[in-house]
């Protein structure tokens, strides 16, 4: 397998070796043995970062050790002759070889150099420990009964002595920059600006000369600081946090070139594969009680999963059975699903909105996971690195405004800590400021730091107080790009999910027209923002009459009428129509749109469940605010009749009870005219066809 290809299914400096089953046949094991020197032996020309002396003296001895494999492939035509003795020696090489070759993938590693460089000593005592092994494993083979040349047996003799007595040191020139790169933390740790000089001595032993090469290494810890917060020990977390905060750090300040921008632009959504994240469907990630994207999926003993939150609340109301299958289940046990949660991360980041649907007490909610910096030396890098970019904001040509807006952007999206302390060095008015600056790029990147910290609680009130409302709703009517009207939807979003701005964006004229153009005019992104922005806005009762005047229900039924849309763009349409029919001018106007007809045949040919529930939800909204004219239309239509049972037994807690109101509704007005509509159901759709 291809070293990166590798990278992808194990941890850094982790070594899942397995040794070959005791019944696999000798010539098996040699073919196999001597496929995994060949691999080793290819390394030969690949650079060590570290440890590069070890590294290449382990690759000279396995090559020497291969010599003698393939000669004993060459002589040995029955290789099943092989004694017991010589196939337990390969068969401990071959465990052994596993681990030196996965050793030597991390130390050629091209995004983990400053890790290995942290980890050096560590990694030459796991070189010397394998030569221990290579030495224990070639004692015990009998070199008289094996059919190769004098020649090749005292070599293998002396490779022997050699993996016995073989000098690997740690590395004095690896010692010597290891000394600057801790030289460096400690004094950030003591709120120390760190010396130019030592850093720039790292950066050049480790070869990392470019912006994208060190944003390579934060991408690397930031990873690996994910898969250490969901371990149990957490021993390297603090280490990793103060070098990957120090490497953004370096960027920011030593780097003042962003080489391939346009990758790199679009990249901070993509660090999965995009096409088969946009190829998921989004219900599968949703949780079955709350019918949103799950911000902390759990898995209970039966094998389904819930969003934390969910399932909570479910166990504290009394249930102590599966919501899915019903079956007991202890609710203490809830296994964080870290697959699910990364699978969701990703999902979000490529598709970069937040989701429609009831409120959440995730949905803003500042993990304490990303509250502090990780470490005294981490928090006090990214300080440093705030106040030079707000500097560079304030200060800075247009080239380096440019630069700085992109580093912010990048900041703003990785922790609630990163957020607050842009917040409090008084980044908000820097970019509001920006916005007004006919650069396309600079404006993009502004917004979308913008809409990064609206996330951050702290961040709306400093908005609002600074006019950021007026100007972001002129980015999201005339900003110079789409993607950057996008980004203002998306803002406007977060901004309405506070109650008392719901109120104060509502009162501006423009505010929800420019956003219904952005659903007519936008990219599926675009319209997805406006959308959630729009649902935000209605749960301010007084929005909704303004909604409904400016045109909302046909601009989504003309939505829902377009065969291409995306399903994340059906939902949402149908959430917020769901909530206008909550209110008899909302039924009103759904009404003269004649939409009743178009969502029962949503309902029946959906695949979607967040899709039906929210049509259940609409139709139970219409029946109470519509009276027997719209009950009478859905009693005529028995192809609703399945779906409504599937929510029953398959929907979430909420949309089965609203399952089950519509169905008493339903049966209630088929028991009062019994005696008008027996046998001839399709009276009612002949004769309320007007109800359109």
């Amino acid at each position: 397998m291809h070293v990166h290809e590798r990278e992808h299914f194990r941890r850094i400096l982790t070594y899942p070796a397995i040794r070959p089953c005791e019944s696999v046949s000798p010539g098996t094991l040699l073919t196999s043995l001597t496929t995994l020197s060949q691999t080793i032996s290819s390394y030969k020309t690949k650079p060590f970062y570290t440890n590069s002396r070890n590294a290449k003296t382990s690759i000279r001895l396995v090559e020497n050790i291969l010599i003698f494999l393939e000669e004993i492939q060459q002589e040995s035509h029955d290789k099943t002759c092989l004694s017991y003795v010589t196939a337990l020696s390969f068969s401990e090489l071959h465990y052994v070889f596993q681990k030196l070759n996965f050793l030597l993938q991390d130390c050629m590693r091209s995004d983990a150099r400053v890790w290995m460089l942290a980890q050096a000593e560590k990694v030459s005592n796991m070189f010397r420990a394998i030569f221990r092994s290579i030495s224990v494993a070639l004692d015990v083979l009998p070199l008289d009964d094996i059919n190769v040349s004098l020649e090749l047996k005292e070599l293998m003799g002396l490779v022997k002595i050699h993996a016995l007595n073989s000098k690997l040191q740690f590395r004095p020139e690896d010692k010597r920059v290891l000394d600057h790169l801790r030289s460096v933390l400690d004094q950030l740790e003591h709120h120390i600006v760190p010396g130019q000089k030592n850093l720039i001595r790292v950066l050049d032993y480790l070869s990392i000369s470019s912006w994208n090469e060190c944003n390579k290494e934060i991408k690397f810890l930031e990873m690996e600081i994910g898969s250490e917060r969901s371990g149990s020990k957490k021993k390297d977390l603090g280490v990793l946090s103060s070098l990957m905060e120090l490497m953004v750090y370096t960027r920011c300040k030593v780097f003042t070139v962003v080489d391939g921008e346009n990758i790199a632009v679009s990249s901070d959504v993509k660090g999965c594969n995009d096409h088969l994240m946009k190829s998921l469907n989004v219900d599968d990630l949703r949780c079955p009680i709350s019918l949103e994207i799950m911000s902390d999926p759990v898995t209970l003993t039966t094998g389904h999963t819930y969003d934390r939150v969910s399932i909570e609340k479910w166990f504290k109301s009394g249930n102590s059975t599966c919501p899915k299958t019903g079956e007991k289940v202890n609710s203490g046990n809830l296994v964080s699903n870290l697959c699910i949660r990364n699978v969701i991360r990703k999902y979000c980041a490529v598709n970069g909105i937040a989701v429609v649907g009831p409120t959440h007490s995730g949905r803003n909610q500042e993990s304490t996971d990303t509250a502090t910096g990780g470490s005294v030396a981490a928090e006090a890098a990214i300080k440093l690195a705030v106040d030079f970019l707000v500097d560079r904001l304030v200060f800075g040509t247009n080239e380096a405004k440019h630069k700085a807006t992109y580093e912010i952007r990048l900041l703003s999206k990785t922790s609630v800590f990163n957020r607050a302390c842009l917040v409090e060095a008084g980044v908000v008015p820097c970019l509001l400021d920006l916005i007004y600056l006919k650069n396309p790029k600079i404006q993009e990147n502004a917004i979308a730091c913008l809409l990064n910290l609206s996330k951050y609680s702290k961040t709306k009130k400093v908005l609002v107080e600074n006019g950021g409302l007026e100007l972001i709703l002129e980015v999201a009517q005339n900003g110079l790009k789409m993607e950057a009207r996008q980004h203002a939807a998306g803002t406007l979003f977060y901004l309405a999910s506070v109650d008392e701005y719901r109120d104060i964006i509502g009162k501006i004229p423009r505010s929800i027209p420019v956003l219904m153009e952005l659903v007519l005019e936008g990219t599926d992104r675009c319209k997805k923002n406006a959308l959630v922005a729009i649902f935000g806005l209605l749960m301010y009762p007084e929005n909704h009459w303004k909604a409904l005047a400016a045109g909302i229900v046909p601009l989504l039924i003309d939505l829902l009428r377009s065969s291409h849309q995306c399903e994340d763009l059906v939902i949402d349409s149908l959430a917020i129509l769901a909530t206008l029919a909550e209110k008899g001018d909302g039924t009103a106007s759904i009404l003269s749109c004649g939409a009743l007809h178009m969502i029962l045949d949503v309902m029946g040919t959906t695949t979607s469940k967040a899709s039906k529930e929210y049509c259940v939800a609409f139709l139970l909204a219409m029946c109470k605010n519509g009276g027997a004219d719209v009950v009478r239309v859905l009693v005529s239509n028995s192809s609703i009749m399945g779906p409504l049972y599937s929510l029953l037994t398959e929907g979430g807690s909420r949309a089965s009870k609203k399952a089950s109101s519509l169905i008493r509704i339903l049966h209630e007005f088929n028991e009062k005219h019994a005696s008008s509509v027996t046998r001839r159901p399709v009276h009612f759709q002949e004769r309320f066809v007007d109800v359109w």
